[in-house]
């Protein structure tokens, strides 16, 4: 499935601040943006893809925009699915994601 170009070059805008921390890699069928090794963010067709701390899971998954990302048709854990429908938002989503990440680094 292909993935919004247009989204994953407005990530990689967001993104440039890490610069060398950023690896680029296909996942679930999209482009995946991992911190530091760590899967943060990504696109799979025109849906935003984010990894939650577990502890804002509920609270985000209540906004309208939002729902769990099924990937393997069974909700996975600790990621959401983000329809962008402004991309005012994208730096809160994408630091989301980055915040999962770092909570993971040893």
């Amino acid at each position: 499935m292909p993935y919004n170009e247009n989204l994953a070059n407005r990530i990689r805008e967001h993104l440039l601040i890490y610069q060398d921390d950023i690896i680029e890699k296909k996942m679930f069928g999209g482009l995946s943006f991992l911190f530091k090794g760590k899967m943060s963010a990504g696109v799979v067709g025109n849906d935003l893809a984010v990894r939650v701390v577990p502890s804002k899971m509920d609270k985000e998954l209540e906004k309208h925009n939002v729902r769990p990302m099924d990937f393997t048709n069974k909700p996975m854990k600790e990621f959401i699915y983000v329809e962008i429908s402004d991309m005012k938002s994208l730096p809160y989503w994408i630091d989301l994601g980055i915040e999962h990440a770092k909570s993971n680094l040893k």
